[in-house]
């Protein structure tokens, strides 16, 4: 969305009934628009973030996943330019909301929440008690789920059984920037605040996509981006991330990124029953002794217990004690688990982009 353009009102009046349906039984009644007429399949989770919503339906983490929306009313500020969004179409397979506003107000908003939606082709269902649902996800775990008119369907598309990896990443190289040093970029699904905040530094960053061999480049430093789905799935990513870490060169991961450098330094993550997703969850930095407020949106974690001797826990979450941050204790490598890109959310992590500068330099 290059420019202003002449929006559609969506009134309540033209909606129709759905359902949300979960396979653990439950049957959540709503409204969705009325060009929805399909099945639309994916793993319920949930957000608790108050705004961001376009940032967070454009973040390739979210891809194969029904995004609820804790937060009772969504679209009040409509849709910016796309030049905010982290990807250039939304991501998620589907949105559950309280109450979706049909008029925005806001300087910068160039389209309504619901038209938004309808051009991305991406289902909604509205007139859902947001919070009770969120209750019963804490309780059973995320789960498989389906935003249908009709009757239950027999079968639940299961998204992380999917390389979902592979939908999101770049086709081709990319480079960006002109600075002496060279970093290795892999795109696993890497939202574009990552780079702005990369691009903050005088360096040359060389995007590549998720199963790109860089083993014979020219590069001084590497960053593994955030991504979607279960981190075992991508087995090509692993394997060439583990060649490289016997040269020595400093290493970043991000969300996905630090799941996938865990995995290639043998040690295992598991996936979290409800996940953390939304902005302002807190972690202490165990080096620095420090609380920091952190965005994030993740389903699996490293197991600590796994963690090979030279390497030690950078960061935890102060919620639930979970792994944040790993580093290892002599080489210049180290992993964050939340999103130190903010956007949305806080931006206490900056700092960790200029640890990762400080050992490139």
């Amino acid at each position: 969305m290059d420019q202003k353009r002449q929006v559609q009102v969506h009134l309540p009046e033209m909606m129709i009934p759905s359902k949300l349906v979960l396979e653990s039984g439950e049957c959540i009644e709503g409204l969705s628009p009325k060009w929805q007429s399909d099945t639309y399949f994916g793993e319920v989770v949930f957000s608790t973030g108050m705004t961001g919503y376009v940032e967070s339906l454009t973040d390739p983490s979210y891809a194969g996943q029904i995004l609820t929306f804790t937060y009772p009313l969504i679209g009040n500020y409509g849709v910016p330019s796309s030049s905010t969004w982290e990807s250039e179409k939304v991501q998620a397979a589907g949105v559950v909301v309280g109450w979706a506003n049909p008029i925005p107000s806001h300087w910068d908003s160039e389209c309504p929440f619901l038209q938004w939606l309808e051009e991305q082709k991406v289902p909604l269902i509205t007139h859902v008690d947001t919070r009770s649902l969120t209750k019963l996800l804490r309780k059973k775990g995320v789960v498989l789920g389906a935003i249908c008119k009709e009757k239950r369907p027999r079968k639940f598309f299961d998204p992380n059984e999917t390389h979902l990896i592979k939908k999101v990443s770049i086709p081709g190289k990319q480079a960006y920037g002109a600075g002496k040093k060279k970093i290795i970029a892999v795109d696993c699904g890497m939202k574009e605040n990552i780079l702005r905040c990369l691009m903050k530094f005088p360096v040359q960053i060389i995007r590549v996509p998720f199963d790109y061999d860089y083993s014979n480049d020219d590069y001084d430093a590497l960053f593994i981006s955030n991504g979607p789905g279960n981190p075992t799935m991508a087995k090509e990513t692993i394997a060439i991330l583990k060649k490289n870490l016997k040269k020595g060169k400093p290493i970043m991961g991000i969300c996905l990124g630090a799941q996938l450098l865990a995995l290639a330094i043998g040690a295992k993550t598991y996936k979290l029953k409800y996940g953390h997703r939304g902005q302002n969850h807190p972690c202490m930095d165990l080096e620095k002794k420090t609380c920091i407020l952190t965005s994030q949106n993740h389903g699996y974690a490293i197991d600590e217990k796994s963690l090979p001797r030279d390497w030690k826990v950078l960061l935890r979450s102060v919620n639930d004690d979970s792994v944040e941050g790993i580093i290892h204790k002599k080489l210049p490598y180290f992993a964050v688990q939340f999103h130190p890109e903010s956007h949305p959310g806080p931006t206490d992590a900056f700092y960790l982009f200029e640890k990762f500068y400080e050992m490139i330099k």
